[in-house]
């Protein structure tokens, strides 16, 4: 995997401070791994398997291919910087009561 730096100062554009930033990117990065974990599962669940067998360990040639294909997307804190980068990501702070 390729290193690609970012410029702190485009960070800086769509938040206050890079600590907002990092704050930001993070909550968006659970989102996306958490809709891709959804997907996986669901993924599996289609997945028609025999009985199941606790001491014996079977490989599933479709369950392999479906694991390889995900790991092959982009990381989620990837997609989350270049959401903010992008100017996708809206947030705002909790109002206080």
């Amino acid at each position: 995997m390729e290193i690609q730096p970012v410029d702190l100062k485009n960070i800086d554009k769509y938040t206050s401070n890079l600590y907002e930033a990092v704050i930001v990117i993070g909550k968006r990065a659970r989102q996306l791994n958490d809709q891709v974990r959804q997907e996986y599962n669901t993924q599996l669940s289609n997945i028609v398997s025999g009985p199941e067998d606790e001491f014996e360990e079977k490989e599933n040639p479709d369950q392999l291919k479906i694991s390889l294909e995900m790991e092959k997307m982009p990381k989620p804190h990837l997609r989350g910087l270049e959401n903010l980068l992008e100017g996708k990501i809206n947030y705002r702070y909790k109002e206080e009561e």
